[in-house]
């Protein structure tokens, strides 16, 4: 036998047993399983490397989908790679490297450090989005939503690098709206592009937010408010040229006080109002504007900037003319992309009138007070009774009713003035991408058919692989002329390809759903498959992906289901949104006007100083970053300590859903804590004299009251580790008081004195059967040594024996004026009388209170008896 416990051979040995044996492979849904489980992780972007937070997300899991194994579940555990998008192209542009090439290295290095870990993943259904078997499916599901009239064409903005000639994502447009590659600062254009009516789901995506028990309020908080539904009112105002603008308005109430309308600087009418003397200054305006980010233009400390156009509109509610302006704050992309101005009772319009010198009109003031608007340092926004304001004049806000607001609205649809109407902050996903690393969207134009979906026996449209990227230039798949040039798949003429790719969330957004049924090459998943094995019965992952990627996945599973694909409505029954790993981190402050982190293996911790300047550091802890240099590498630790005890210590510092400080000293804890279980597992095993195999116990053999008090407090601290245990892992998972659950137990063993008990022998194995879900490699090794042939991981959970929990002494603690001077163990049944009688006869109360009158005994039964004496 193995007498020193060596995590790097044992784990190698059973990570190879378990894959040649299938350990972990999906076993299939019938009629007759008793029930399923199915444990999600979100899939990563093949980066090359484990991180920590990797490393915490798929143990946290695999934990569960184990329990579940053991508790008699047919579980789905899966693993895949969210492997298109941006990074791999930039590798090709900087390296060299075919993105294609760079991406599998990746992910097959990957691959291997999550087997390392121990993951109990079915790798027979692996997925990786940049696959042509994958993406296909990807491109069909499209075609459903065009088919369904969810995907459309319009006109959006895109940032512009006007030196290389380029469309820029986002995350190339650095903090001073230049480009990451030419430096040129960015501009805005139009393109015309995909979107998915994703406002068509708007109402039901956020109704079914209640339909959601086992999310955090948190996320459904953050997913409600990204939807954004208000009630209100459509208006028309008209221009002094005739011209329409629709405003949506929350308040109506307010119209009165409408002193000047704003229109986004890309609103189709600005260039109709720009009269010739405002000519050059609106050019100029819509110039700059069109180089700054919608983040920037809304932020809300930045001064207000603007420019009339010249044209005036007409109040609809008391027919004066109001100025029209232009101004960047107001986004086309939102509402309707006009505002009316109410400055009196809008923060924003407020500073805006002030600045340029526009009316402020008072139309709504708290009852019982009278606002001056010559004398208002700021807007006041609430309800409150109408004033100045027609035929509406005295109506109060009402108590929580918006009374104002719906007179107000019935007012202006009796009048014809506008309508009461609901809308939404979301907008529509605009999904197209001039990039080359993506899904390439199945669409042909031809000059006499027009826009044209590509038929599905002719899916996938596949990326060509002869592309050579630079970064500049129009979009890499236009330069191909080979690729773009196809036939008309409806009349046969010549067309050009669709050369947008897909927003690469459109791969995370089904991607669950593919795991049903991964290796289906006739069909996206057979229906009755995912709708066996789906909803996600846990789904794990960050909180950064609270709003998109868990909204667009609610979003798709609702429009398949209504393409008669699902039968269910929401893809997630439980959502655990686990914290940050964060890590000792350097700060030197304010170093040349910005913060300076310093690498932590670069500074000396009993004294740390900057290494170049001498000057002392902050300490503190912070997410792991490169950025930061504070990030701990999982392969080095599994090098150092094993997989196992990683494992261990992820799951026993913090709760799973708060952020968790690494600690060397505490990686080393867990270490000794397996080490120990090592000695008292393989020290029983050698006292049971080798080589006779240890029976597995049957509890219902033990009898429970021919056992000693040894044995019966033994066999207490099993059983309610395994009620502990059990209780942990259901519900909020709190792993890490499990954790420390199996530490009592392994400390009561190690003090047991019954070692040659059939009590001692099923604490052993308790032992080793509740450690396996947490570290399943050395329990896998003990349970073998223990003399069993089949897996640990495919025994049944311990149940809780509820005699084994009953004690038949307690400790009584005896105190003298309220002093505790001792204990004595009494019968666990014994009533106020006899608890009193049994104080009284103790050693401890004769020794304290001789000499003394008890004047008064305080019994709290089941814990203590009080003397009062004198």
């Amino acid at each position: 036998m193995e007498s020193r416990y060596t995590p790097a051979d044992i784990e190698k040995k059973w990570q190879q047993i378990w894959a040649e044996q299938g350990l972990d492979q999906t076993p299939p849904l019938t009629d007759e399983t008793p029930k399923k489980f199915y444990a999600l992780s979100m899939f990563p972007y093949p980066s090359g490397n484990l991180h920590m937070g990797h490393v915490r997300n798929y143990t946290i899991t695999d934990v569960v989908a184990r329990v579940r194994r053991m508790q008699g579940y047919q579980v789905l555990h899966p693993m895949g790679w969210d492997a298109f998008g941006l990074p791999a192209e930039n590798a090709a542009i900087d390296r060299g490297v075919p993105p294609a090439k760079w991406t599998y290295q990746n992910i097959a290095q990957m691959r291997e450090q999550l087997k390392e870990l121990g993951l109990s993943y079915d790798w027979n259904r692996e997925v990786a989005t940049c696959s042509p078997d994958y993406y296909r499916w990807t491109q069909w599901i499209f075609l459903q939503f065009y088919k369904a009239g969810l995907a459309y064409q319009k006109e959006a903005a895109v940032n512009w690098d006007p030196i290389d000639q380029t469309v820029l994502a986002n995350e190339q447009v650095d903090s001073e709206g230049r480009s990451w590659r030419s430096g040129a600062l960015v501009e805005r254009k139009l393109l015309r592009q995909w979107f998915l009516k994703i406002t068509d789901y708007a109402e039901q995506l956020l109704s079914d937010l209640d339909k959601l028990p086992g999310w955090p309020e948190r996320v459904k908080l953050m997913q409600a408010n990204w939807i954004g539904k208000s009630t209100g009112a459509q208006v028309s105002f008209t221009t002094e040229g005739g011209d329409e603008i629709g405003v949506y308005t929350t308040r109506p109430d307010t119209l009165w006080g409408a002193t000047f309308m704003v229109l986004s600087p890309e609103h189709p009418l600005v260039e109709t109002l720009t009269t010739a003397g405002q000519a050059a200054a609106i050019a100029a305006y819509r110039a700059e504007a069109a180089t700054m980010s919608d983040i920037d233009r809304t932020a809300e400390n930045r001064e207000k900037t603007g420019v009339w156009t010249g044209s005036n509109a007409i109040n609809p509610v008391n027919g004066e003319p109001i100025p029209i302006w232009i101004a960047d704050y107001v986004l086309m992309d939102y509402g309707t992309g006009a505002i009316m101005a109410v400055p009196a009772h809008d923060q924003r319009d407020f500073e805006f009138a002030k600045k340029f010198g526009l009316p402020i009109h008072v139309v709504v003031q708290p009852e019982g007070e009278t606002l001056d608007a010559e004398t208002m340092t700021e807007a006041f926004p609430h309800e409150g009774v109408m004033v100045h304001s027609g035929p509406l004049d005295g109506i109060p806000a009402g108590k929580g009713e918006g009374e104002s607001v719906e007179a107000a609205i019935r007012w202006l649809e009796a009048n014809g003035k506008g309508t009461g109407t609901t809308n939404y902050r979301l907008r529509d996903w605009l999904i197209s991408r001039q990039r080359y690393w993506g899904v390439p969207i199945p669409m042909v134009y031809c000059d006499d058919c027009g826009a044209v979906s590509v038929s599905d026996d002719q899916l996938p449209v596949a990326l060509p692989e002869n592309i050579e990227l630079t970064g500049r230039g129009a979009s890499p798949l236009a330069k191909l002329e080979d690729w773009v040039n196809c036939e008309c798949p409806s009349c046969g003429a010549p067309a050009k390809r669709e050369t947008d790719t897909m927003d690469t969330f459109i791969d995370s957004s089904w991607y669950f759903l593919r795991y049903a049924d991964a290796q289906n090459d006739q069909q996206v998943f057979e229906p009755e498959k995912a709708n066996r094995w789906l909803p996600v019965d846990q789904y794990v992952g960050g909180i950064e992906h609270a709003i998109l990627h868990l909204l667009y996945s609610r979003f798709f599973t609702k429009v398949l289901r209504d393409r008669g694909l699902l039968n269910f409505d929401e893809p997630f029954q439980r959502l655990l949104t686990q914290g940050m790993v964060q890590g000792l981190t350097y700060l030197n402050p304010n170093k040349g006007g910005k913060d300076k982190w310093v690498p932590s293996h670069l500074v000396n911790p009993d004294d740390p100083r900057d290494p170049e300047t001498g000057e002392p550091l902050e300490r503190l802890y912070a997410t792991m970053s490169k950025s930061k240099g504070n990030g701990v590498a999982p392969a080095e630790v599994i090098q150092k300590y094993g997989a196992d005890t990683a494992r261990m210590f992820i799951l026993f510092k913090a709760p799973p859903e708060k952020d968790l400080e690494w600690d060397d000293a505490d990686v080393e804890g867990q270490s000794r804590f397996l080490n120990r279980v090592w000695r008292l597992v393989t020290g029983f095993i050698d006292a049971q004299g080798q080589p006779s195999r240890v029976d597995k116990i049957n509890q219902a053999k033990i009898d429970q009251a021919s056992l000693s008090k040894a044995e019966k407090d033994l066999r207490r601290a099993v059983h309610t580790a395994i009620k502990a245990v059990t209780e942990d892992i259901e519900g909020d998972y709190q792993f890490n008081t499990a954790v420390s659950e199996l530490m009592k137990l392994s400390n009561a063993l190690s003090d047991a004195k019954a070692t040659d008990s059939p009590v001692y022998a099923e604490g052993m194995q308790t032992l080793v059967l509740l450690l396996a879900p947490f570290a399943p490699h050395i329990a896998e090794e003990l349970w073998h040594q223990l003399g069993f042939s089949e897996s640990v991981h495919h025994e049944s959970w311990p149940a809780c024996e509820a005699a084994a929990l009953v004690a038949d002494e307690i400790t009584l603690v005896i105190q003298i004026m309220g002093k505790t001077r001792g204990t004595i163990q009494v019968p666990a049944g014994a009533d106020k009388a006899a608890l009193e009688q049994y104080a009284k006869d103790s050693d401890i109360a004769q020794r304290y209170l001789e000499g003394k009158t008890i004047k008064k005994v305080i019994v709290v039964p089941g814990k203590l008896v009080n003397f009062v004496a004198v």
